[in-house]
């Protein structure tokens, strides 16, 4: 296993397992991590009964292609950057190392969250599965069988974990694809309606609410290049990847929430929500299918989430090795595991904060979709949106004295408009936050997830800022990864003052 020595620090670090994941690992991981048949079933009936208007297969197709629009950016600076650290790294090259310790730390909160409050609802939807075959579980035991195969996968090769995922993952679009044919076949009142397509639907009252929870659909697309360095070719298969999750996940997403309006009546399908919420697909599809195809699909509704609990814990897992390997935290977090190359320290650090968590809610009584699942999921959302902002203004500033890398259209138009259409919609997320959590107005929680990230990030700084005084070194070497010992003279630019005049 290969190592490299750090002429800043004298620390010996080990590197990731090398050319173990071509594009197709890749893309599983990160449509896993998506979730696509959880937001198919779940995300879109919930977009249809919370905002009370057609327009969710419009709202993901404008999602998905912001999503894209981001995507230019940040795939021209996997070609510069190659670190496991990914969005971390690219604020510390574009934007300096004191902010980009300040994204690392939210990045740390935002991906526990996403990953932890998954396992509400797979402890949840697991008691289900097992109460429809005569076995009685709580949720919560459910969830440690859960975590207990998460925490075993995340110490193996990292190619074996592709190969789970891609076998779920294909089961799980099949059924999407299934479902939404079978939807699209037999259409309410015998006539395929389009008008949930019309791109007017985007000016109608609530479509701004859609787009601040759909964003989070397409959570963990952005991941592709945690895992550049574990690829046979960074350059070509993040880009390739990136591309593929973004087209992919937007198709099943508005093409399924199309289908669904079909099936019910564009218009009935948001009464229809309302009445059956996460059931809305299955309800629509029941009819037509036997009983074991319609069970069939709620099971990979749980391999789902179980795909998506594996996602995310190899993402925790690769920024704190990031992390670890540069000295920003312990330096044991940035040792792999001698025979499969696996962070070791950085997936056994997660799978121990995660069944701390899962052994808390019960004990405090807390139900485990409305406070774990939910809450969780859509405060590391936040968290992941506000890693997105502030990595497209990190593109532009890295360019900024790269000028002759990148075309212009890579290195500042595509990344100014992604900044700004992300900032949008970060701006009404953390306004109508208590919305989304379904809090009242006078309750002080909708402002405390959005506080914990203000704290992360200055904890960051804080952090950062000691590290400048009293290990220069190592503050030297953030952003730089294992490219450390063959740059010893190339720490990341000072941040760049960005000119406000056009």
């Amino acid at each position: 296993m290969s190592t490299f020595r750090s002429s800043r620090s004298g620390t010996v670090a080990a590197t990731l397992a090398r050319s173990r994941l071509g594009v197709p690992h890749v893309l599983f991981f990160v449509l896993a991590a998506a979730a696509p048949l959880t937001v198919v079933a779940g995300g879109a009936s919930t977009g249809f009964a919370v905002t009370g208007t057609t327009a969710v297969p419009m709202a993901y197709l404008l999602i998905a292609v912001v999503m894209a629009i981001f995507a230019v950016g940040y795939v021209a600076m996997s070609r510069h950057v190659v670190n496991a650290g990914a969005m971390y790294s690219y604020v510390a090259h574009g934007l300096g190392r004191v902010p980009g310790i300040a994204a690392a730390f939210v990045a740390l909160v935002a991906y526990n969250a996403m990953q932890i409050g998954l396992y509400g609802a797979f402890g949840v939807v697991a008691a289900e599965v097992l109460a429809a075959g005569g076995y009685t579980a709580p949720w919560w035991v459910c969830a440690l069988v859960g975590w207990a195969l998460v925490a075993a996968l995340g110490l193996a090769r990292v190619d074996l974990n592709g190969r789970v995922l891609a076998g779920l993952l294909l089961a799980e679009l099949a059924v999407i694809v299934g479902y939404a044919v079978v939807m699209l076949a037999h259409p309410a009142g015998g006539t395929v309606d389009g008008r949930a397509l019309d791109p007017g639907q985007l000016l109608t009252p609530g479509v701004a609410a859609m787009l601040v929870g759909g964003i989070a659909g397409f959570v963990g697309v952005e991941a592709t290049t945690v895992f550049a360095e574990e690829t046979r070719d960074p350059r070509r298969t993040v880009a390739r990847a990136t591309y593929l999750a973004v087209a992919i996940t937007g198709t099943c997403y508005a093409g399924s929430a199309w289908a669904m309006s079909v099936a019910a009546g564009t218009d009935k399908v948001v009464e229809q929500a309302r009445q059956h919420g996460t059931e809305l697909m299955f309800a629509l599809v029941s009819p037509h299918l036997g009983q074991s195809v319609v069970d069939a699909g709620r099971l990979l509704f749980l391999t789902s989430l179980f795909a998506a609990l594996l996602a995310f814990h190899n993402t925790v897992a690769r920024y704190l090795f990031a992390l670890g390997r540069e000295g920003v935290l312990p330096a044991a977090l940035g040792r792999t595991n001698r025979r499969t190359g696996a962070p070791k320290l950085g997936s056994l650090t997660q799978s121990t904060l995660a069944v701390a968590v899962i052994v808390a809610y019960p004990a405090a009584g807390l139900d485990p979709i409305t406070h774990l699942f939910f809450w969780l999921t859509v405060t590391g959302g936040l968290g992941v949106l506000i890693l997105m902002t502030a990595t497209s203004l990190a593109v532009i500033g890295y360019f900024a004295r790269h000028r002759r890398v990148e075309s212009a259209w890579r290195r500042w138009i595509a990344p100014g408009m992604a900044t700004t259409a992300l900032g949008g919609i970060l701006i009404g997320t953390v306004t109508s936050f208590g919305d989304l959590l379904g809090l009242p107005d006078a309750s002080p929680l909708r402002w405390w997830f959005p506080t914990g990230y203000a704290l992360a990030a200055l904890a960051g700084v804080g952090w950062a800022l000691w590290l400048r005084a009293s290990r220069p070194a190592t503050f030297g070497a953030i952003g730089w990864g294992a490219d450390s010992a063959t740059a010893p003279q190339a720490a990341p630019s000072p941040p760049v003052r960005l000119s406000t005049r056009v």
